[in-house]
């Protein structure tokens, strides 16, 4: 139980979130919206189980939100050219995958400050993004759209593959070797090195995987809409860095699981909705959200202070 103490926290607080909108708010419940808002944080879910492992691995990608437009706009355009969905999203994983490659040749290959880097390469893609593009708008041809199906089809299609996505990392990271390799490195890398774990392998994986599950997600958020902006991964990189903190995901690494992180998620995203259903002003949002991020951060300081002593 004390093991997991941060994130039965996080559950209770989401659970005691959810009681107070069923007494004051129960319109929050109807189908329709709570769908809508799922589907919406469904691509968010996936950047965050990747952000997950690297944080973990006491890394940070803070360039996240930047190759989330940048495939967005790929990808739109693929599908703009005629190329199948099919074909469209491993391109788009493939694109990811390549982005996450170059911070992680940058981190594990020159040994850098991951900090330093993606916030380097966050800056670079989003301005040559809005170099190439002016603000223009990717308008997507018809079948795009939810796949081609019904909205509530696709939306819960877009719901049940994020679910799908969470179980099995979560599951892998607990469960397999490539799991623990995470964990340790997040730990101690040099001692992982002297176990015969290759720390800086490791570190680039971690990266590249995250490229790829942004790509992945990047696609999921192209079928919700006939067109896709270029500045659509902005703020993306807080809202997921935030999710995974809140939800117990040590930010020195080696602590935390997957489970956390869907709860932080769930968390943070109640608020704006939930500001809306009681009649408060839309400006609290932020703050409150602040508030909460504030609160788990310190709360990870103070038991590590404890494990310390």
């Amino acid at each position: 139980m004390n093991r997991y103490f941060r994130e039965l926290s996080v559950v209770g607080a989401l659970l005691a979130v959810l009681l107070g909108l069923a007494i004051f708010a129960p319109a929050f419940f109807q189908p329709q919206p709570l769908l809508s808002l799922l589907t919406r944080e469904a691509p968010t879910l996936v950047v965050a189980c990747g952000m997950a492992f690297v944080i973990i691995c006491r890394q940070i990608d803070i360039s996240v939100g930047s190759m989330f437009s940048v495939c967005s706009v790929c990808a739109g355009l693929l599908a703009a050219r005629g190329w199948p969905l099919a074909l469209v999203l491993p391109a788009s994983a493939a694109l990811g995958a390549l982005l996450g490659a170059i911070n992680g040749l940058l981190v594990a290959g020159l040994r850098l400050p991951s900090i330093v880097v993606t916030l380097a390469t966050m800056v670079t893609l989003r301005q040559g993004l809005n170099l190439v593009r002016q603000g223009e708008f990717v308008n997507l041809p018809d079948g795009v759209q939810w796949f081609g199906l019904s909205q509530a089809s696709g939306q819960w299609m877009l719901v049940a593959a994020a679910l799908a996505i969470l179980v099995l990392l979560g599951l892998a990271l607990r469960h397999l070797a490539a799991g623990r390799f995470v964990y340790a490195v997040g730990t101690d890398a040099e001692a992982a090195r002297l176990a015969g774990i290759r720390p800086q392998l490791v570190t680039f994986l971690v990266f590249v995987f995250l490229g790829a599950l942004t790509g992945l997600a990047a696609m999921m958020n192209l079928v919700q809409s006939p067109q896709i902006q270029p500045l659509t991964g902005n703020g993306l990189e807080l809202k997921v860095i935030a999710a995974v903190v809140v939800g117990g995901v040590a930010i020195s690494g080696g602590r935390g699981n997957l489970w956390g992180a869907f709860a932080g998620l769930l968390l943070l995203a109640c608020v704006a909705p939930s500001l809306t259903h009681l009649h408060v002003e839309a400006y609290w949002e932020k703050a409150i959200q602040g508030a909460i991020i504030l609160l788990a951060v310190v709360a990870d300081g103070i038991r590590t202070r404890k494990v310390n002593r």
